[in-house]
């Protein structure tokens, strides 16, 4: 038996025995490559299966866009780039409502208002509240946030409004990121995490795969997540946009975006991993087998700047794949 695969019996037997796979183990199903990989899969898509058939489904809408402060390197949105991307100023809540019914039709039970920048004014903070107001008034979403970093002020406000996530990505591990934004710390984003936490949101908190990390610092980020006991973990794969530092960079091979999943399932047996931005055009005809490799969510629909496909065809995905999921308009499951 290779050395690398030897971790793989110790591996299904940890599970058997329901107890925690460890990091120094995780690091060693790094070096799994070929038919190893198979193996690697059929254990996270053992976990995956624990948690039901059911894929999570949300989308997101741009709700502010452009201009944003932060020089982080892979986003078209920073004002330090030259990426051409559109700039407008924050929705109005009765866009933002119209938004979130389109994708309440679309099949998704969770609907994100996401913006650029830091943080916001008090003025545009009060803005997202009424469009909050308005979107559990007029549908059945659950509504989130992405709106930079917050206080308990904020945190309590967004809250006590209906909002019932707030997302705030780490982006990838603590040594790795200084590598791709100077302009804020990892402390300061894990400082939103644990406010969102204290006030009462649930957190959703995840990364992009293909900045020029390892794959040991995919695992890191993986372990952070699970200390800070994160709700749902979206995985990004970057899609180099012109006009960024990282415009350039080359594409990860949809294996190793796979295994990547796969070992953020054997780190976060519980928690809801959802594939987002950048899947289409990275793994390609592949996006299937990223179910049976850990992931239990999709976010469909458009993201930020750049476009997704359509929600339909991501629906005939899962039913094709086998696998549920929830229809809104009743709340029952979707053969």
């Amino acid at each position: 038996m290779k050395e690398t695969a030897r971790i793989i019996p110790t591996i299904r037997h940890k599970l058997d025995k329901e107890l925690p796979i460890e990091e120094e183990e995780l690091m060693k199903l790094v070096a799994l490559t070929g038919l190893d990989l198979f193996d690697l899969f059929s254990i996270a898509n053992r976990l995956r299966s624990k948690l039901g058939n059911n894929v999570d489904l949300c989308a997101i809408t741009n709700a502010k866009s452009g201009r944003c402060p932060e020089d982080c390197k892979f986003c078209a949105q920073s004002a330090h780039h030259c990426a051409k991307t559109g700039e407008y100023p924050l929705l109005s809540p009765e866009k933002l409502l119209e938004d979130a019914k389109n994708a309440e039709k679309s099949g998704v039970h969770r609907f994100s208002i996401v913006t650029s920048g830091n943080h916001l004014k008090l003025e545009e903070l009060e803005s997202i509240l009424d469009a909050v107001r308005l979107i559990k008034s007029g549908t059945r979403l659950e509504v989130c946030a992405s709106i930079g970093a917050l206080s308990p002020e904020s945190a309590g406000k967004l809250k006590e409004a209906g909002v019932s996530r707030i997302h705030h990505n780490l982006e990838s591990s603590e040594s790795f990121f200084r590598r791709i934004c100077s302009t804020h710390t990892y402390a300061d984003r894990i400082r939103t995490i644990r406010t969102a936490k204290e006030t009462g949101l649930e957190v959703c908190s995840g990364g992009i795969l293909g900045l020029g990390e390892s794959v040991q610092d995919r695992i890191k980020l993986a372990l952070t997540l699970k200390e800070l006991d994160v709700d749902s973990v979206p995985i990004n794969i970057l899609n180099p946009i012109p006009g960024t530092p990282m415009e350039n960079a080359t594409p990860l091979p949809p294996m190793e975006i796979l295994k990547s999943i796969a070992l953020f399932r054997l780190a976060l047996p519980e928690k809801n991993i959802r594939l987002a931005g950048g899947r289409e055009k990275n793994l390609r005809d592949l996006q299937s087998l990223a179910l049976f490799c850990g992931a239990n969510g999709l976010m469909l629909g458009n993201y930020l700047t750049t476009a997704g496909r359509s929600p339909e065809n991501d629906l005939k995905m899962i039913r094709d794949a086998g696998l549920n999921f929830e229809k809104i308009e009743t709340g029952e499951t979707k053969e």
